[in-house]
Protein backbone atom coordinates (compact mmCIF):
# COMPACT_ATOMS: atom_id res chain seq x y z
CA UNK A 1 0.00 0.00 0.00
CA UNK A 2 3.12 2.50 0.09
CA UNK A 3 4.50 3.26 -2.91
CA UNK A 4 8.38 2.65 -3.27
CA UNK A 5 8.99 5.34 -4.24
CA UNK A 6 7.70 7.25 -1.73
CA UNK A 7 9.60 9.15 1.17
CA UNK A 8 8.74 8.01 4.73
CA UNK A 9 10.65 9.81 7.47
CA UNK A 10 11.51 6.60 10.40
CA UNK A 11 10.07 9.03 13.18
CA UNK A 12 6.47 8.81 11.04
CA UNK A 13 3.57 6.42 12.50
CA UNK A 14 1.60 5.02 9.87
CA UNK A 15 -1.81 3.29 11.19
CA UNK A 16 -3.58 -0.02 9.43
CA UNK A 17 -4.37 0.03 5.77
CA UNK A 18 -2.77 3.42 4.89
CA UNK A 19 -1.85 4.11 1.49
CA UNK A 20 0.80 6.37 0.71
CA UNK A 21 1.26 7.12 -3.49
CA UNK A 22 4.29 7.46 -5.79
CA UNK A 23 7.12 10.45 -4.56
CA UNK A 24 4.93 11.44 -1.88
CA UNK A 25 6.90 12.77 1.56
CA UNK A 26 5.83 12.14 4.82
CA UNK A 27 8.17 14.02 7.57
CA UNK A 28 9.00 13.37 11.09
CA UNK A 29 6.28 13.40 14.03
CA UNK A 30 3.23 12.79 11.79
CA UNK A 31 0.65 10.45 12.90
CA UNK A 32 -1.72 9.19 10.19
CA UNK A 33 -4.57 7.25 11.30
CA UNK A 34 -6.21 3.76 9.80
CA UNK A 35 -7.10 3.96 6.24
CA UNK A 36 -6.06 7.06 5.18
CA UNK A 37 -4.78 7.85 1.65
CA UNK A 38 -2.10 9.83 0.69
CA UNK A 39 -2.04 10.39 -3.00
CA UNK A 40 1.15 11.00 -4.81
CA UNK A 41 3.37 13.89 -4.86
CA UNK A 42 1.38 14.87 -1.27
CA UNK A 43 3.56 16.37 1.67
CA UNK A 44 2.59 15.82 5.04
CA UNK A 45 5.12 17.64 7.42
CA UNK A 46 4.52 17.46 11.30
CA UNK A 47 3.79 17.50 13.99
CA UNK A 48 0.67 16.66 12.83
CA UNK A 49 -2.16 14.45 13.67
CA UNK A 50 -4.72 12.96 11.41
CA UNK A 51 -7.38 10.75 12.65
CA UNK A 52 -8.80 8.03 10.02
CA UNK A 53 -10.13 7.65 6.85
CA UNK A 54 -8.74 10.55 5.82
CA UNK A 55 -8.01 11.58 2.06
CA UNK A 56 -4.75 13.65 1.04
CA UNK A 57 -5.06 14.11 -3.06
CA UNK A 58 -1.98 14.76 -4.72
CA UNK A 59 0.38 17.87 -4.77
CA UNK A 60 -1.83 19.20 -1.39
CA UNK A 61 0.50 20.46 1.43
CA UNK A 62 -0.05 19.32 4.71
CA UNK A 63 0.89 20.69 8.20
CA UNK A 64 3.58 23.05 6.92
CA UNK A 65 4.96 25.63 8.90
CA UNK A 66 3.06 28.59 8.92
CA UNK A 67 3.33 31.78 7.10
CA UNK A 68 3.60 34.36 9.95
CA UNK A 69 6.60 36.41 10.34
CA UNK A 70 6.61 35.99 13.91
CA UNK A 71 7.24 32.00 13.73
CA UNK A 72 10.85 31.29 15.11
CA UNK A 73 9.95 27.19 14.95
CA UNK A 74 8.60 26.43 17.72
CA UNK A 75 6.65 23.37 18.42
CA UNK A 76 3.13 23.50 16.75
CA UNK A 77 0.24 21.24 15.43
CA UNK A 78 -1.74 20.53 12.87
CA UNK A 79 -4.79 18.16 14.02
CA UNK A 80 -7.40 16.89 11.40
CA UNK A 81 -10.34 14.40 12.57
CA UNK A 82 -12.07 11.75 10.27
CA UNK A 83 -13.19 11.27 7.06
CA UNK A 84 -11.68 14.65 5.68
CA UNK A 85 -11.44 15.44 1.83
CA UNK A 86 -8.34 17.50 0.94
CA UNK A 87 -8.19 18.12 -2.37
CA UNK A 88 -5.38 19.28 -5.32
CA UNK A 89 -2.96 22.07 -4.08
CA UNK A 90 -4.59 23.13 -0.62
CA UNK A 91 -2.07 24.08 1.87
CA UNK A 92 -3.31 23.56 5.50
CA UNK A 93 -0.36 24.79 8.17
CA UNK A 94 -0.11 24.21 11.61
CA UNK A 95 -0.70 26.73 14.41
CA UNK A 96 1.52 29.17 16.19
CA UNK A 97 2.67 30.21 19.56
CA UNK A 98 0.80 33.54 19.41
CA UNK A 99 -2.79 31.68 19.95
CA UNK A 100 -2.98 27.93 21.18
CA UNK A 101 -0.71 26.13 18.94
CA UNK A 102 -2.63 24.07 16.71
CA UNK A 103 -4.64 24.66 13.76
CA UNK A 104 -7.58 22.72 14.15
CA UNK A 105 -9.98 20.61 11.77
CA UNK A 106 -12.54 18.63 12.64
CA UNK A 107 -14.40 15.71 10.70
CA UNK A 108 -16.30 15.07 7.10
CA UNK A 109 -15.05 18.60 5.53
CA UNK A 110 -14.27 18.65 1.96
CA UNK A 111 -11.47 21.08 1.66
CA UNK A 112 -11.63 21.54 -2.72
CA UNK A 113 -8.65 22.22 -4.90
CA UNK A 114 -6.11 25.41 -3.81
CA UNK A 115 -7.96 25.96 -0.93
CA UNK A 116 -5.79 27.53 2.30
CA UNK A 117 -6.26 27.14 5.94
CA UNK A 118 -3.81 29.26 7.75
CA UNK A 119 -2.19 28.97 11.13
CA UNK A 120 -4.29 28.16 13.84
CA UNK A 121 -7.90 28.13 12.02
CA UNK A 122 -10.32 26.51 13.82
CA UNK A 123 -12.56 24.02 11.11
CA UNK A 124 -15.92 22.58 12.77
CA UNK A 125 -17.53 19.42 10.68
CA UNK A 126 -18.99 18.75 7.53
CA UNK A 127 -17.69 22.53 6.23
CA UNK A 128 -17.37 22.81 2.58
CA UNK A 129 -14.58 25.06 1.22
CA UNK A 130 -15.10 25.36 -2.79
CA UNK A 131 -12.31 25.86 -4.81
CA UNK A 132 -9.51 28.27 -3.77
CA UNK A 133 -11.79 29.94 -0.34
CA UNK A 134 -9.02 31.17 1.55
CA UNK A 135 -8.55 31.60 5.49
CA UNK A 136 -6.83 34.16 7.38
CA UNK A 137 -4.95 33.14 10.72
CA UNK A 138 -6.90 32.17 13.32
CA UNK A 139 -10.14 32.27 11.59
CA UNK A 140 -13.16 29.94 13.21
CA UNK A 141 -15.58 28.13 11.18
CA UNK A 142 -18.55 26.11 12.94
CA UNK A 143 -20.41 23.46 11.62
CA UNK A 144 -22.26 22.99 8.39
CA UNK A 145 -21.01 26.25 7.07
CA UNK A 146 -19.88 27.00 3.06
CA UNK A 147 -17.66 28.48 1.69
CA UNK A 148 -17.77 29.54 -2.11
CA UNK A 149 -14.67 29.37 -4.64
CA UNK A 150 -12.57 32.35 -4.21
CA UNK A 151 -14.06 33.32 -1.01
CA UNK A 152 -11.41 35.46 0.96
CA UNK A 153 -12.02 35.30 5.03
CA UNK A 154 -9.83 37.55 7.04
CA UNK A 155 -8.47 36.59 10.11
CA UNK A 156 -9.70 36.33 13.54
CA UNK A 157 -13.11 36.51 11.69
CA UNK A 158 -15.71 33.78 13.17
CA UNK A 159 -18.19 31.99 10.25
CA UNK A 160 -21.11 30.37 12.04
CA UNK A 161 -23.12 26.86 12.02
CA UNK A 162 -24.65 26.51 8.90
CA UNK A 163 -23.82 30.04 7.30
CA UNK A 164 -23.10 30.38 3.54
CA UNK A 165 -20.45 32.30 1.91
CA UNK A 166 -21.54 33.14 -2.09
CA UNK A 167 -18.65 32.79 -4.24
CA UNK A 168 -16.24 35.72 -4.50
CA UNK A 169 -16.89 36.94 -1.18
CA UNK A 170 -14.68 38.93 0.96
CA UNK A 171 -15.16 38.81 4.58
CA UNK A 172 -13.79 40.93 7.04
CA UNK A 173 -16.12 40.93 10.04
CA UNK A 174 -18.37 37.83 11.69
CA UNK A 175 -20.98 35.79 9.48
CA UNK A 176 -23.43 34.61 11.88
CA UNK A 177 -25.04 31.61 12.05
CA UNK A 178 -27.50 30.67 9.60
CA UNK A 179 -26.85 33.79 7.33
CA UNK A 180 -26.15 33.85 3.60
CA UNK A 181 -23.55 36.63 2.68
CA UNK A 182 -22.18 37.66 -0.51
CA UNK A 183 -20.31 40.47 -2.27
CA UNK A 184 -17.13 42.99 -1.61
CA UNK A 185 -16.90 43.30 0.67
CA UNK A 186 -19.53 41.31 1.94
CA UNK A 187 -23.24 41.99 2.30
CA UNK A 188 -25.86 40.45 4.17
CA UNK A 189 -28.31 37.82 1.48
CA UNK A 190 -31.15 36.36 3.84
CA UNK A 191 -30.89 32.96 5.77
CA UNK A 192 -29.00 29.48 4.36
CA UNK A 193 -32.93 28.20 3.79
CA UNK A 194 -31.73 25.38 1.32
CA UNK A 195 -28.81 24.29 3.55
CA UNK A 196 -30.87 24.29 6.42
CA UNK A 197 -33.49 21.73 4.69
CA UNK A 198 -31.00 19.67 3.61
CA UNK A 199 -29.34 19.12 7.26
CA UNK A 200 -33.18 18.23 8.34
CA UNK A 201 -34.72 21.72 9.87
CA UNK A 202 -38.16 21.79 9.61
CA UNK A 203 -39.96 23.88 7.91
CA UNK A 204 -41.16 26.21 11.04
CA UNK A 205 -38.22 26.18 12.05
CA UNK A 206 -36.47 27.75 9.20
CA UNK A 207 -39.52 30.43 8.81
CA UNK A 208 -38.46 31.50 12.62
CA UNK A 209 -34.80 31.97 11.69
CA UNK A 210 -35.85 34.17 8.80
CA UNK A 211 -38.43 36.36 11.45
CA UNK A 212 -35.18 36.00 13.48
CA UNK A 213 -33.07 37.51 10.10
CA UNK A 214 -35.51 40.02 9.36
CA UNK A 215 -35.27 41.35 12.91
CA UNK A 216 -31.43 41.66 13.07
CA UNK A 217 -31.16 43.22 8.95
CA UNK A 218 -34.52 44.51 8.26
CA UNK A 219 -35.99 46.05 11.67
CA UNK A 220 -34.08 48.58 11.99
CA UNK A 221 -33.52 47.73 15.77
CA UNK A 222 -30.25 48.24 17.84
CA UNK A 223 -28.10 45.52 17.25
CA UNK A 224 -29.15 44.63 21.23
CA UNK A 225 -32.79 44.76 20.68
CA UNK A 226 -32.60 42.72 17.88
CA UNK A 227 -30.97 40.11 20.32
CA UNK A 228 -33.44 40.69 22.94
CA UNK A 229 -36.23 39.85 20.64
CA UNK A 230 -34.72 36.92 19.09
CA UNK A 231 -34.10 35.45 22.58
CA UNK A 232 -37.75 35.88 23.16
CA UNK A 233 -38.65 34.23 19.98
CA UNK A 234 -36.26 31.53 20.65
CA UNK A 235 -38.60 30.15 23.86
CA UNK A 236 -40.42 28.90 20.67
CA UNK A 237 -37.64 28.19 18.52
CA UNK A 238 -34.49 27.06 20.50
CA UNK A 239 -32.39 26.89 17.56
CA UNK A 240 -32.55 30.54 17.28
CA UNK A 241 -30.31 30.64 21.27
CA UNK A 242 -27.14 29.93 18.42
CA UNK A 243 -28.10 32.72 16.41
CA UNK A 244 -28.37 35.05 19.67
CA UNK A 245 -25.20 33.76 21.54
CA UNK A 246 -23.27 34.07 17.92
CA UNK A 247 -24.27 37.68 17.81
CA UNK A 248 -23.36 38.63 21.24
CA UNK A 249 -19.97 36.62 21.58
CA UNK A 250 -18.81 38.45 18.38
CA UNK A 251 -15.50 40.90 18.31
CA UNK A 252 -15.05 41.99 15.02
CA UNK A 253 -18.73 43.39 15.08
CA UNK A 254 -20.79 41.03 12.49
CA UNK A 255 -21.97 41.31 8.68
CA UNK A 256 -24.63 43.35 8.74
Amino acid sequence: MIHPSAIIDAGAELGAGVEVGPFAVIGPRVRIGDGCRIGPHAVVMGPTRMGRDNHIYQFASVGEAPQDKKYAGEETWLELGERNVVREYATLHRGTTQDRGVTRIGSDNLLMAYTHVAHDCEIGDHVILANAASLGGHVQIADWAILGGFTIVHQFCRIGAHAFCAMGSVVTKDVPTYVTIGGHPAEPRGINSEGLKRCGYADETVQAIKRAYRLLYLSGLKLDEAVAQIRTLAAQTPELVALADFVVASRRSIVR
